[in-house]
């Protein structure tokens, strides 16, 4: 009888960790959403010169924004920051966009959108809704590129390669141990 007590106790305590790991999953990828300001730019078309075009900004506004985030330490300082900058960001969006010679201007906003699974340099951030900042060029109707302004990330290349700061590790460490 005692076994049989064993068995049910330890088949209850096996079926109560695994409904407690079945519950962390969606609030970690709601955690984890909460803990990223993320970043689209939408280039005017798939026409190659637009393509092209769509980088040299990216390259211009993560330039742009990199001392303006790099000093933020939550999630809520950088969208006060990139907030404050946003007509700085398009200033430096037509600014790259007149020097390659297009009309086409920049729209510049924060919202909610929705962001595929993306994996930067092993660390995953799962589909889902995050604060992002849009950067559309011309109609916006073009192939994208998005990535992540909070926590602090560089960019360099054509394929990107993502260079993660201290801040990543640390954030990554504590979100992990929740």
């Amino acid at each position: 009888m005692k076994k049989a007590i064993a068995i049910v106790l330890l088949a209850a305590a096996i079926f109560g960790i695994a409904a407690g790991f079945g519950e962390r999953a969606p609030a970690a990828s709601s955690a984890c959403a909460a803990e990223y300001l993320r970043i689209h730019i939408r280039a005017d078309s798939d026409d190659a010169a637009d393509q092209a075009v769509k980088y040299a900004v990216r390259d211009a506004v993560t330039e742009y924004l990199t001392p303006l985030v790099a000093a933020c330490e939550e999630k809520e300082q950088s969208l006060r920051a990139v907030g404050g900058a946003l007509d700085g960001v398009r200033e430096t969006a037509e600014r790259v966009l007149r020097e390659h010679g297009f009309a086409y201007g920049a729209r510049v906003r924060l919202a909610e959108e929705q962001f595929p699974t993306r994996v930067y340099d092993g660390v995953t951030l799962p589909a889902g809704v995050y604060d992002a900042l849009i950067v559309e060029l011309g109609s916006g109707a073009g192939d994208n590129w998005w990535c992540v302004v909070y926590p602090p990330l560089c960019f360099t290349g054509g394929d990107v390669p993502v260079v993660y700061r201290s801040k990543i590790a640390e954030i990554v460490r504590r979100f992990f141990r929740k």
